[in-house]
């Protein structure tokens, strides 16, 4: 598929297809399912951003996590840039998993 024939919502899934590709290195299970992403924007020029958190403040893939997932991202042919902002409003907890992480993890 070319840069023209992909719509933005289109990308948006393939966005989440290499979210779901990418693992806290703590947690057997991938950052999307864990809840760590809040919100992904493409706009009209596929420039791309990407709101998540971490599991804490002092978590030790601070530096490293939302550099991987940068680089994951600007890997996909449409996409021209990606940016990943942290945030900690509102503070990641248990309840932002999703039943399958939650299962994964014993949490059920």
């Amino acid at each position: 598929m070319s840069e023209e024939t992909i719509s933005t919502t289109e990308l948006g899934d393939k966005i989440l297809l290499v979210l779901k590709t990418i693992y806290d290195p703590e947690i057997p299970v991938d950052i999307y399912e864990l809840g760590l992403i809040y919100d992904v924007f493409v706009n009209e020029d596929f420039d791309v951003k990407i709101l998540m958190t971490l599991t804490t403040p002092n978590c030790p893939v601070a530096e490293t996590l939302p550099r991987e997932v940068e680089e994951k991202v600007k890997s996909l042919n449409e996409v021209k840039d990606a940016e990943v902002e942290i945030t900690f409003d509102p503070p990641w907890t248990r309840e932002l998993m999703s039943e399958e992480a939650k299962l994964e993890l014993g949490f059920l």
